[in-house]
């Protein structure tokens, strides 16, 4: 897939400073807007947040920690009352949904 580049301008305190968070976080600040733009595109939402040790004890203190973190926030925020389906189950909607479709275009 092709890249583009994008431009950001920053305060240069404000960059200098986004670049030492993002070391500390074990990641380029290149990668960082990276995850930052596609998790925002994938959840439509801004969905994390990360933070630096010691800013707030609830947050782990390792990068790893936190994406877990992240990872069981966002478990725990689906459904539980949603059913699991089977594959079998799965196909079978499948199924019907082609035949209701064929049978529309049929009409």
């Amino acid at each position: 897939m092709p890249q583009s580049a994008m431009t950001v301008r920053l305060d240069s305190q404000m960059k200098r400073r986004f670049d030492e968070l993002c070391a500390q976080f074990g990641m380029s600040a290149n990668t960082a807007i990276n995850v930052f733009v596609n998790a925002v595109v994938r959840t439509q939402s801004i969905p994390f947040n990360i933070s630096t040790e010691g800013a707030d004890s609830s947050h782990p203190s390792t990068p790893t920690e936190r994406l877990r973190g992240w990872y069981k926030q966002h478990l725990d925020s689906l459904d539980p009352a949603r059913p699991e389906m089977t594959q079998e189950e799965i196909n079978e909607e499948i199924r019907q949904a082609r035949a209701d479709h064929k049978a529309r275009s049929v009409e």
